[in-house]
């Protein structure tokens, strides 16, 4: 079993990738941890913070990229909220986008509600049920090289593509976005549509 002292920094893995995003890459990430790695990393009009909808995180990602196949999406999730919403997989995999990634943050526990073991802390494998599936690319990233070569897939690669990333359970300093539900909507729209956002409301 691997180390906590050994497992990636999980704020400095969603830095990571989102330091090479092009302006075609939107952020789709669920609540608690994953959107406040987000903000942390740089808070943008092209990031769409979910802050309930515990599960629904991969489905408004694959909403997202059916209705924008011209930009790349990214779904950030914890690994709790991904057996939450497992049965998305299988939709994603039914589907299959081009332009769609989800990145499971893995710390194993249930951050959210107490740190309680979680599924993947069990020995669920994500990526392996990614991968059956139908995802195009499946891995699950212990160490910073194999994150530093998978970055591009996750940014480029044919999708859907999905990276269960293990990092420590070490919790980090909160770093609040907006939290004004409609107001994030209309922003993410505009950053989307422009001047034409609003025009069908």
């Amino acid at each position: 079993m691997t180390l906590q002292a050994e497992l990636l920094n999980r704020r400095r893995v969603v830095k990571r990738i989102l330091r090479d995003r092009r302006d075609d890459v939107l952020a789709v990430t669920s609540l608690g941890n994953p959107t406040f790695d987000a903000a942390a990393a740089g808070d943008t009009p092209r990031n769409f913070y979910l802050w309930g909808a515990m599960g629904g995180a991969v489905m408004v990602g694959l909403g997202l990229a059916l209705a924008q196949p011209q930009k790349r999406v990214v779904v950030f999730v914890g690994d709790g909220e991904m057996m939450m919403g497992l049965g998305s997989l299988a939709t994603v995999g039914v589907d299959k986008p081009l332009n769609l990634s989800v990145v499971v943050i893995d710390n194993g526990y249930y951050a959210e509600t107490g740190m309680q073991l979680a599924h993947a802390g069990r020995g669920v494998d994500i990526a392996a049920i990614a991968r059956a599936a139908g995802f195009e690319r499946t891995s699950t990233i212990h160490a910073q090289q194999e994150l530093e070569d998978y970055v591009d897939v996750l940014l480029s690669a044919k999708g859907p593509v999905l990276a269960a990333i293990k990092v420590s359970a070490k919790p980090e300093p909160t770093c609040l976005p907006p939290r004004d539900g409609p107001w994030l909507r209309s922003r993410f729209r505009e950053a989307l549509l422009g001047r034409d956002a609003h025009a069908s409301q």
